[in-house]
């Protein structure tokens, strides 16, 4: 199934069922290939990105599942920079939503074309800086393959006026388009690539489309609403967090403490 909205199954996100408990009927007796997004699934969401710090628990989670089974973290962060918080290298990373890829055995790839934004990048950078450096609160993050504008420590009455300014550049560039998430607008390259994709590409590249695999993808952003789209009918979807949106997820977490839990589960299950 593509991702394309009208063929994709959307429900209620406050109603999905819970994945606490139900590993074993999630896997169906097969091997799961984990994709995890970062922010608000890993850590949680805080006002300063620099300060998303995985904790040592979850580390130590994490490194215990990747020895039973693929693992991916997929993020819009950098992936040298996320690859920098998680600190496993038995794990693969996706970075800046899927355009920057590494793993174990020197993996080393950039899928998707987005190079050719760079120079883009830079000037709506330098843009942005200049229109908003003087609203307090906003925050221009660069990143290698988009710059995520940040309005979460913007006062309400402010927040349009940084919306409409980052709008403003963003149609300056056709090499580029928007890119929506929980208190962000990110501008990354026009190009048909997302998570979604990077988790195919992934699948691929590691031979893990088989029938005894089963992807896994947990997530909490709008940007991960890709890769569950992309997972419908091939594997399971799982939201974090509360939400009032239609997902395309298949069940859900509530934080994550609770998406700690489901890894220990996954991980015993796993050994068994």
């Amino acid at each position: 199934m593509n991702s394309s909205s009208s063929q994709v199954q959307k429900q209620d996100g406050k109603n999905l069922p819970s994945a606490l408990k139900k590993v074993k009927e999630l896997l169906q007796g097969k091997t799961p290939a984990v994709f995890l997004d970062y922010d608000g699934c890993l850590t949680h969401i805080v006002k300063d990105p620099d300060k998303a710090i995985l904790t040592d628990g979850m580390r130590n989670t994490l490194q215990q599942l990747a020895a039973e089974c693929p693992v991916a973290v997929v993020s819009g962060r950098d992936r040298a920079n996320v690859e920098q918080l998680v600190q496993l290298n038995n794990l693969y990373y996706a970075g800046s939503h899927g355009f920057d890829i590494s793993g174990p055995n020197n993996m080393h790839t950039e899928p998707g074309g987005a190079a050719a934004a760079i120079p883009a990048l830079d000037k709506a950078q330098a843009d942005l800086n200049e229109r908003l450096n003087k609203i307090d609160g906003a925050l221009v993050e660069r990143k290698r393959y988009a710059i995520a504008v940040h309005y979460r420590n913007v006062a309400e009455e402010q927040v349009s006026e940084v919306l409409e300014a980052t709008q403003d550049v963003l149609s300056k560039y056709k090499e580029l388009k928007p890119g929506p998430g929980k208190k962000i607008m990110e501008l990354k390259p026009n190009l048909d690539w997302h998570k979604g994709k990077a988790v195919h590409w992934l699948l691929e590249e590691l031979n893990l489309k088989k029938s005894d695999i089963i992807p896994l993808y947990i997530g909490d952003d709008l940007t991960d609403e890709d890769a569950f789209a992309a997972l419908q009918g091939k594997g399971v979807s799982i939201l974090v967090g509360e939400h009032d949106e239609e997902t395309a997820a298949d069940y859900r977490l509530e934080s994550v403490e609770e998406v700690q839990e489901f890894l220990i589960e996954l991980t015993q299950y796993l050994k068994e």
